[in-house]
């Protein structure tokens, strides 16, 4: 985008003036890509927000929410920057250097709400201890992310941190009813003393009054769950993502129905339940019905969401690098997952067979081994299996569903590396060593591998080479080739593995994704 440059305060004069001009548009392209800060009122705001647009020289532009509150401003209650598509993306691995690539994994990690609860449930917690962690994971030391992450965005990790943990709860308290104690212990707080300081010291409201002042602008609750929205960027190509899950519904924990919505049950941690999602094409958002036993993990499944839709990309940005090769591409998304662990199953389930049989196989799955939940969608009455129950399952049941042998080794192997943390599925684990580890278990090589990595691990430029619709997109017969040839297509190449599947390049393969 014209106006982002690699000043860590405000953006500068020049890129101020284009960001005004998209600011009196209301363009939700930009959503999330910046926000206005007004000196008259000492609020921020999202590109989109409705009120009247403030004078040109009230106005200062942030590229992240943190840097806004850094600088001594409040969220806006109406346009609520909590619900905006996240900025940064996929860095460009080829021309950034190291500080900054790592400037920015360290926030993405820091935007996973699932990070957020291992800080300590001491009363005094802080939390250092996330960041502590994440720097270890990163192999740097916590001074050396300081300095990296101060440079590149102008605020301590700690600063950037508290500002996504603080979001989430204001969140949780305009959309749920949940006490302040479960607000603040959901947000990553360990104590409500310490929410509620630094959500005054921030805001200037304790929680209490947050949740007043909201009461009335906030999405609701409707006939059954609460409901709230998550914006995104246009332009999103709906027909393709509504398509591609369509043809994977598992029967008894998916339906897609004839408007489009897409709804599931699911479980986080001890919190189980259903969730229903709908398009709003017009005002660019999701929105999101969740049951009331999941709102205590709101942060986390919106998070989840937002992954599964591929809601915080940037089809600008992507579209700059894979357009001259798939034009027809435009808004094209990689469908996600909302639990990592499901995913690299229907992946093992899906090897070397069709679309529809590794639907039924799925789908006979969930029936014999997945827990029963009441809900009040038809069609919704099982969890997908757990871990513990895939890894305990009788060899003989297996065979009963249509399962050879060589994928129920897979398949305990997989369970049984996540129960014992050798493996990671999720956003925040790192591509390379996480594909090594699925390729060292019986039964699961490199395609099956990059496609978890594409899906469950959210790595924007997943391949797998040996993909022969890939292959002929790129006019070439060996995977070496088609390495190589590729090259062009990086950090977006997860991108264009979905474009040639659906045949947006070179006509489609018989060969189809799981």
């Amino acid at each position: 985008m014209p106006f982002m440059n690699s000043r860590p305060d405000a953006l500068a004069d020049t890129d101020g003036d284009a960001c005004y001009l998209a600011l009196k548009t209301r363009d939700a392209r930009f959503d999330g890509a910046f926000f206005t800060a007004v000196m008259s009122t000492g609020i921020y705001c999202r590109p989109v927000c409705r009120v009247r647009v403030p004078r040109r020289e009230n106005c200062r532009f942030y590229r992240h929410a943190a840097q806004a509150e850094a600088a001594g401003f409040r969220p806006c209650l109406r346009c609520r920057p909590e619900l905006a598509p996240r900025a940064g993306g996929a860095p460009a691995w080829s021309t950034e250097d190291a500080s900054h690539i790592l400037a920015r994994q360290a926030a993405r990690l820091m935007d996973e709400p699932e990070l957020w609860a291992a800080v300590d449930t001491d009363a005094e917690a802080q939390p250092a201890p996330v960041v502590a962690r994440i720097a270890e994971r990163l192999g740097v030391s916590d001074r050396h992310l300081r300095r990296l992450f101060e440079a590149e965005f102008g605020v301590s990790p700690l600063q950037y941190l508290q500002t996504r943990r603080l979001l989430a709860a204001k969140q949780l308290l305009a959309d749920t009813r949940l006490p302040v104690a479960e607000v603040a212990r959901a947000s990553g707080f360990g104590s409500v003393r310490r929410f509620q300081a630094a959500f005054g010291e921030h805001y200037g409201l304790n929680p209490r009054e947050m949740r007043r002042a909201g009461e009335g602008r906030s999405a609701a609750a409707g006939e059954a769950g609460l409901t709230v929205r998550l914006g995104y960027r246009p332009p999103y190509d709906l027909a393709t993502l509504q398509a591609f899950f369509t043809r994977r519904v598992l029967a008894g924990m998916e339906t897609v129905d004839a408007q489009g919505r897409i709804a599931r049950t699911l479980r986080i941690g001890a919190h189980a339940g259903w969730l229903m999602l709908q398009f709003d094409a017009e005002a660019a958002q999701v929105r999101l019905t969740l049951a009331e036993s999941l709102a205590p993990v709101l942060p986390i499944l919106a998070s989840r969401v937002r992954a599964l839709l591929d809601l915080d990309a940037d089809p600008a940005a992507i579209h700059a690098v894979l357009g001259p090769h798939f034009p027809a591409a435009q808004g094209l998304r990689v469908p996600g997952t909302l639990d990592g662990f499901e995913l690299a199953v229907r992946a093992v389930l899906g090897q070397q067979i069709t679309v529809a049989a590794a639907r039924t196989l799925g789908s006979r799955l969930v029936q014999a081994l997945g827990e029963p939940i009441a809900t009040p969608i038809d069609g919704l009455d099982r969890l997908f299996p757990t871990p513990v129950a895939l890894a305990a399952a009788d060899g003989d049941l297996l065979g009963r569903l249509g399962l050879v042998r060589q994928r129920q080794a897979a398949l305990r192997a997989l369970a049984e590396a996540v129960l014992d943390g050798r493996l990671a599925l999720h956003a925040g684990a790192e591509p390379q060593r996480t594909c090594a580890a699925l390729q060292a278990l019986p039964g699961i090589g490199a395609w099956t591998a990059q496609y978890i990595a594409m899906r469950a691990l959210r790595w924007p430029d997943a391949f797998p080479a040996g993909d022969i619709a890939l292959q002929k997109a790129l006019g070439v017969t060996q995977a070496r080739a088609a390495e190589a040839a590729s090259q062009a297509w990086r950090p977006w190449r997860s991108y264009a593995v979905l474009a040639a599947w659906h045949g947006m390049a070179a006509p489609s393969s018989t060969k189809e994704c799981p």
